[in-house]
């Protein structure tokens, strides 16, 4: 990763939420969704409690993306982690930076361990494409 794109990271890392553009599957319009992300030293990850949202289907398919967050914009690659103890970690980071969330995640927990819902959670890492 270049030094430009390491220092958009930091910037953004303390910020809320970024807005996602992402694109069609089927159709390659381009959407706009405001999420949750996480930065992790020099990796940046997505979490959604919801895999059958329309922007991570759509990134499914297409996974090249355009992130705003703040004043930095930069295109990227969206991979989904498909390994457990990654996925794990980067639900864990995201619980911890949306602490205010908790009470939501703990019922859901509780749900699914009864059985009542299923766990349909993921994660994805953001692969920033080079910056000049």
């Amino acid at each position: 990763m270049n030094e430009r794109t390491a220092q958009s990271l930091a910037k953004i890392a303390p910020l809320q939420t970024l807005t996602l553009t992402h694109y069609g599957r089927k159709s390659g319009k381009s959407y706009d969704v405001v999420i949750w992300f996480v930065v992790e030293g020099q990796r940046m990850f997505l979490g959604t409690a919801n895999k059958s949202r329309n922007w991570v289907r759509n990134v499914m398919v297409k996974p090249n993306v355009v992130i705003k967050a703040g004043s930095e914009n930069f295109t990227a690659t969206v991979r989904e982690i498909t390994d457990n103890a990654l996925r794990d970690h980067v639900m864990s980071l995201v619980q911890w930076k949306y602490w205010y969330a908790m009470p939501f995640i703990v019922l859901g927990r509780m749900l699914q361990n009864l059985g009542i819902v299923k766990d349909n959670t993921g994660a994805f890492e953001v692969h920033p494409n080079p910056q000049g």
